[in-house]
């Protein structure tokens, strides 16, 4: 999880978006508007087709269909994110080589990076941005930082499964950046999470990286 070359998002060329960021290597953006197109649409189609040699090589039915499933699952998690703000959604995958190379039997570190929008009443950034975490619970290892985009707030929160719930009860760790826009009445969330609570720091590490990319206004000029 040692430094790594940034990626530049395609948003950087997108003449309608509202944030400009860019990911460490590692991080594979997922496609929200193929993944949750509405059947009978282009972006339909193309999902078809790239699960088609998947779904054909499955050895029987019965796999075929857990396969479906999975996919299913997969598309309800993204939409209940989207329902909430989330615009930008991305699958990290390190190798945990903290204090030396990784041996032979260590997992793969996952994560989950999003970037949500929420509304908020009209207030200077700086107060917006200390309220996004003082009004809820939860929050721990709270600070206040000025980045080149303006007054951010950066936060932890640990979460776990209830006990009936059917998920899996490792502690979930997520670090959280509030980013106030310049509008003053909204807030970007940006939120990575993961179970690997151990590596809280390089994961902490990594999202703070992110937000001092982060640009309210085209970070290229206006004919990139």
């Amino acid at each position: 999880m040692g430094s790594a070359a940034i990626i530049v998002h395609e948003s950087v060329k997108d003449p309608h978006s509202e944030l400009w960021f860019a990911e460490p290597a590692g991080f594979t953006a997922l496609p929200l508007d193929a993944l949750l197109a509405e059947p009978e649409t282009p972006d339909a189609d193309s999902l078809r087709v790239a699960a088609a040699p998947l779904l054909d090589s499955a050895p029987s039915e019965m796999v075929r269909q857990q396969f479906v499933a999975l996919i299913a699952s997969g598309q309800q998690m993204l939409a209940t994110l989207c329902d909430f703000g989330t615009v930008h959604c991305s699958i990290g995958l390190h190798r945990d080589d903290v204090g030396g190379p990784a041996s032979s039997g260590a997992q793969p570190l996952l994560s989950l990076f999003t970037i949500s929008w929420r509304d908020t009443n009209v207030a200077p950034r700086a107060v917006t941005a200390a309220r996004a975490v003082t009004a809820g619970e939860g929050y721990t290892d709270i600070v206040f930082q000025e980045l080149p985009c303006g007054p951010a707030v950066l936060s932890e929160s640990t979460h776990r499964a209830a006990a009936d719930s059917g998920l899996p009860q490792q502690p979930l760790l997520q670090i959280h950046a509030h980013l106030p826009h310049p509008d003053c009445k909204r807030l970007a969330v940006l939120t990575l999470s993961t179970t690997a609570t151990a590596r809280r720091e390089e994961y902490r590490a990594i999202l703070r990286q992110v937000v001092e990319t982060v640009r309210f206004e085209k970070p290229l000029g206006a004919d990139s």
